[in-house]
């Protein structure tokens, strides 16, 4: 039985899951080929060369991001809901911390990672807004906490309660 052609969003699939488990250095022809059992025809099929396919990761990274803050936006909810939700959906991206490590060495990268932070950030500067807390420094300092403790440590929960816990804080400043 043939196998079925693998389609570009496969490969960027594959790529973001590699890159989260070994780093940038998976985000090649070969390895990833290999990795899916398959040949690298097919990946040069779909794109150009290597650029094109990291290219491609990131744009596709982005729109999930972006599309992650629209839809949290129009949930309903308590400003601490609507809070926990934004540190959820940030910590929820598996592809964060290795992304941000990539672009210690990649200015594209971080182009994508600064615009991604930028509206997260202004998202939680609305949220924070909404309950009274008007200083944006404050609101910067809680997103670098949130996307530092993804960084610190990949276990999910424990970030989760220590960013519900600054939500507390912050709730308590009404």
């Amino acid at each position: 039985m043939a196998k079925a052609p693998l389609s570009p969003a496969a490969w960027i699939e594959a790529g973001l899951a590699q890159l989260t488990a070994t780093g940038p250095m998976a985000l090649r022809a070969e390895p990833l080929s290999r990795h899916l059992k398959t040949s690298k025809g097919s990946f040069y099929w779909h794109f150009k060369d290597v650029p094109a396919f990291q290219a491609a990761l990131l744009a596709e990274w982005k729109e999930r991001a972006m599309a992650q803050l629209v839809e949290d936006a129009a949930l309903e909810g308590s400003d601490t809901d609507k809070m926990i939700r934004f540190g959820q959906s940030v910590q929820s991206d598996k592809a964060g911390p290795a992304l941000r490590a990539w672009a210690q060495s990649d200015k594209s990268v971080a182009k994508t990672i600064h615009s991604v932070d930028a509206a997260r950030l202004k998202r939680l500067v609305k949220l924070m807004k909404d309950i009274g807390v008007s200083n944006e420094d404050f609101a910067k300092a809680a997103y670098g906490a949130l996307v530092g403790l993804k960084q610190m440590d990949n276990d999910d929960g424990d970030a989760l309660v220590a960013f519900a816990a600054l939500v507390d804080l912050v709730m308590a400043l009404k």
